[in-house]
């Protein structure tokens, strides 16, 4: 048996990944640059029994920012932005007390090392149904994410889209719009000021938005990363960036300048890019959920473009309810609320309810 925490640097990491299938979001690099981005300290927890093996990367998080002081005694632990989780091989899943095991350790080493909570993110397509495998109390559904099962034939791909995207589709070709793949460190500044521009535009929250570093350190994820621009008279219209490990491709950020929202571009780039991913040999292309997680505008807009629907799980872990308590009540004091009001939330961490 075999039980270590390691980071980022530690060649074990990608050994592991190695054996199981993964996605960008378990790359030690991607990992990393989200600890740098968020200014929290990046590491992965696993257990190694023979063929069993246990794998999950996470973001430890100080609570300073509850307490108001700067005790370094209270830590959360968080998942990285995307679709981490854990990856569990398949002698694993198919074995109830190593699993049991596992997320045994994992409650111990948490609060061992001052971790009051953990919300974690699974995997909507790799997560090995570990709603079955893990309690009800600890895995919480988030919601319903969509994909374009690349299997299929093309014509049976655009089939399965809704009528009044395809019409979009089929108008953004006849107005001479175009599509291609680029390399994202040519066009970066490009792309930001897209994105950015569209995140305005729909009022998100402040975790939305990255800064240039951000999109510098996403270049050094190499042949993981793409990214597509749709164009018209050689002018950027819409532009996303896109993740492809593992036979997934995942649409991460994207956007669409403003002056041509009336033609609907990134329809087109959606379509476009499900074909080239389908030609590499992909088997999915993941083009995510709603806002949160939730039935949105959003999450309209990206299921006509598909009928496969993936759950979408987290684990809210306490390995240490005498602190998460002591921080709820905090909490509850400076929103002048009730501890009880906050404990019986939808959110989680109670204590980082705003």
């Amino acid at each position: 048996m075999n039980i270590q925490v390691i980071d980022y640097q530690n060649p074990l990491w990608m050994q592991i990944l190695e054996k199981l299938r993964y996605d960008v979001y378990h790359l030690p690099e991607y990992v990393h640059l989200e600890a740098k981005r968020t200014k929290t300290l990046s590491q992965a927890f696993v257990i190694i029994d023979r063929e069993k093996i246990f794998f999950l990367p996470f973001l430890i998080r100080s609570c300073d920012d509850i307490l108001g002081t700067n005790t370094h005694d209270f830590f959360d632990a968080i998942s990285p932005y995307g679709y981490p989780g854990i990856l569990l091989s398949e002698a694993a899943v198919n074995n109830s007390g190593f699993t049991d095991f596992a997320f045994k350790e994992l409650n111990n080493y948490l609060k061992a090392k001052g971790i009051c909570s953990a919300f974690l993110r699974l995997h909507p397509i790799l997560s090995n149904n570990l709603n079955q495998i893990f309690s009800q109390e600890t895995v919480n559904k988030i919601g319903e994410t969509i994909s374009i099962n690349l299997k299929l034939s093309e014509s049976q791909i655009w089939a399965n889209t809704r009528k009044g995207h395809q019409s979009t589709i089929n108008k953004c070709k006849r107005l001479g719009f175009t599509a291609r793949m680029v390399n994202l460190v040519e066009y970066v500044e490009n792309f930001q000021a897209i994105y950015e521009e569209t995140m305005n535009r729909v009022a998100a929250k402040k975790s939305y938005y990255f800064d240039r570093e951000y999109f510098a350190d996403l270049v050094n994820l190499n042949g993981n990363i793409h990214l597509c621009l749709v164009e018209l008279e050689s002018e950027i219209a819409a532009a996303c960036i896109l993740f492809e490990c593992g036979g997934i491709v995942q649409a991460h950020l994207g956007g669409t300048k403003n002056k041509f929202l009336p033609q609907s571009p990134f329809n087109y780039l959606l379509d476009y890019v499900r074909y080239w991913a389908k030609q590499r040999g992909n088997e999915l292309m993941h083009i995510g959920s709603g806002v949160g997680g939730t039935k949105d505008s959003l999450y309209n807009f990206k299921a006509g473009f598909s009928k496969q629907r993936h759950d979408w799980f987290a684990l809210r872990l306490i390995p240490d309810e005498e602190k998460y308590n002591y921080l709820t009540q905090l909490r509850a004091k400076y929103l002048n609320t009730g501890v009880d009001q906050l404990l019986q939330s939808s959110f989680f961490p109670a204590y980082r309810s705003k």
